[in-house]
């Protein structure tokens, strides 16, 4: 499903190259890491999807979210998230899924800070 491109706004544009399964950490059930890229401008970053089925009543919650990342770390991270035979299985123990599955002392994913992820935006379609 393309999305909205942060960078030159075409409808459309940015588009989901590869994503990546990881663990649930304290607040969310379902981590998908995506690696996305504008076909119109060239833009590179990252969206996370999360949700969480956790709360009163089972509600459910997600968010979608972007953020910039430079080439060259879009390239690395690219390549490492092609290392994995699996992406779909969060249970996975390849180098890819160990490095970006790594949580803080609260439990918390913190895979965006260790890849500098910058200027958050919202995913829209």
């Amino acid at each position: 499903m393309p999305f909205v491109c942060p960078e030159c706004s075409r409808h459309g544009s940015l588009n989901i190259v590869l994503s990546i399964e990881l663990p649930p950490d304290s607040r969310s059930d379902e981590i998908t890491l995506q690696t996305v890229e504008c076909s119109d401008c060239g833009f590179t970053g990252i969206a996370v999807y999360e949700e969480s089925r956790r709360g009163a009543l089972g509600s459910e919650s997600f968010s979608h979210t972007g953020y910039r990342l430079s080439k060259s770390d879009f390239g690395d991270l690219g390549e490492a998230i092609r290392g994995c035979t699996d992406r779909r299985n969060q249970r996975c123990r390849c180098p890819a899924h160990r490095l970006l599955s790594r949580t803080d002392a609260a439990g918390r994913w913190v895979a965006l800070r260790d890849l500098e992820a910058t200027d958050a935006f919202p995913v829209k379609i």
